[in-house]
């Protein structure tokens, strides 16, 4: 399978290390997919000029990613600084709000378009704030979008019809509120609905038959780029025609892999801001 992210990048600052790690999920998801699949991923967003970007574009090429069509601007990457608790659940304590690709947006032209024609499956994310290309980019091709814990009725109405896959982070959520939202959301448009509930598992739904996945227990040093991670291990397996069920084991084993080490995947740096976000 070849996925294309296009959206949000950042580095996550953890504060109690003085390191960051490259991620965001739009990245994080695209990143994983290549790691999982034969057929090279890509990425499309804009990167700042300072020292943070320059550990994202390096690993990235490390990662053997292609990024032909991603975007340099002057002014700050994405970042967001990021503490842990005793069990290893990320706390997120601040943030640039994405830094300078929030504040220019991804403007895509026709050679972005025939570029992304060539994937089989586009990831992007409530965070990349490109709402507005959704529609023509569902002609082109299928979309997976994670709405992290966005379940604002008119937002959902707004994006679900062009999604196909369409994934939620909701470990605050109780079995009737997933299946509430699971129903409403593929009354809006979307196929394929999963909710990811930490250490409860995962619910997914498809055309309303509804599947539970439960986690693979590990040893626990840091849940963040976990849900990413289970993205990208049922993407890959589920898009290239596997059993649901096969899909989501392997979701689930990508994500208990990913929470065996600091980051969303790896290349701490240490690294000191211009200025502090808290």
């Amino acid at each position: 399978m070849k996925l294309i992210g296009i959206g949000d990048n950042v580095v996550d600052f953890y504060k109690d290390q003085g390191k960051i790690y490259p991620g965001g999920n739009s990245l994080n998801v695209a990143v994983m997919c290549n790691r999982l699949n034969d057929e090279q991923s890509s990425y499309i967003g804009i990167v700042g000029n300072d020292g943070a970007a320059d550990h994202v574009l390096e690993v990235l090429q490390k990662e053997k990613m292609e990024i032909s069509r991603v975007r340099q601007a002057v002014g700050e990457n994405g970042m967001a600084v990021v503490a842990l608790d005793k069990d290893g659940d990320r706390i997120f304590i601040g943030s640039n709000r994405g830094g300078i690709q929030s504040r220019l947006g991804i403007v895509l032209n026709d050679e972005d378009l025939d570029y992304i024609r060539q994937h089989h499956l586009l990831h992007t994310s409530v965070y990349s704030h490109i709402e507005h290309n959704l529609p023509s980019l569902s002609q082109l091709i299928d979309i997976s979008f994670d709405f992290s814990t966005n379940q604002e009725e008119p937002y959902l109405q707004k994006v679900c019809p062009y999604v196909t896959y369409a994934f939620f982070s909701g470990s605050n959520l109780n079995a009737a509120e997933c299946h509430a939202l699971i129903q409403k959301v593929h009354s809006f448009g979307s196929k394929v609905v999963c909710v990811t509930r930490g250490e409860k598992g995962a619910l997914l739904s498809i055309e309303n038959q509804l599947y539970e996945q439960a986690i693979i227990q590990t040893k626990v040093v840091d849940t963040l780029g976990a849900g990413d991670s289970f993205i990208a291990g049922f993407l890959s397996s589920y898009v290239q025609g596997q059993d649901v069920n096969i899909a989501l084991q392997k979701g689930a084993l990508a994500a208990s892999q990913t929470c065996q080490d600091y980051g969303a995947f790896g290349y701490g740096k240490e690294y000191i801001p211009d200025h502090m976000l808290v």
